[in-house]
């Protein structure tokens, strides 16, 4: 909390909107983190009162930063270093889209759980589908 900047995949990652930094790295490079409407690299100083604009799992994400912090910290301490500025009409898109309306998956009988290739495959997909629309 002492210093005044901080990269940009680290400060993601702090604030707990992606769940690994190297995630967070890999979003910055695919053009997917904006600050001040400019595509951004993962190595980006950010400082209080920027707004950042990130496009997660297909829907564009705007948050303010009220604080920096460069260590993970739990997910009500992480609040506090953010305000949420997305527009209503995305919230309403995320919330139509996510809840109440996934069905289970099915897997025929017999068939046991999915490996851990398989998994990973079902996971792929599902971010292409997310991602198209």
């Amino acid at each position: 909390m002492a210093s005044e900047k901080v990269r940009i995949d680290k400060w993601l990652w702090s604030v707990r909107i992606f769940k690994s930094r190297s995630l967070a790295t890999d979003m910055c490079k695919s053009g997917n983190v904006k600050a001040a409407d400019k595509t951004v690299k993962p190595s980006y100083l950010v400082s209080v009162g920027e707004t950042l604009t990130v496009k997660k799992n297909g829907f564009n994400m705007v948050y303010k930063v009220t604080g920096i912090i460069t260590k993970r910290v739990s997910a009500p301490l992480a609040v506090e270093n953010y305000e949420n500025h997305t527009s209503e009409e995305e919230l309403n898109k995320y919330n139509s889209w996510f809840v109440g309306k996934a069905k289970p998956e099915i897997r025929e009988k017999g068939m046991g759980r999915p490996t851990k290739r398989e998994r990973r495959e079902i996971d792929d997909f599902k971010s292409h589908m997310y991602e198209d629309e």
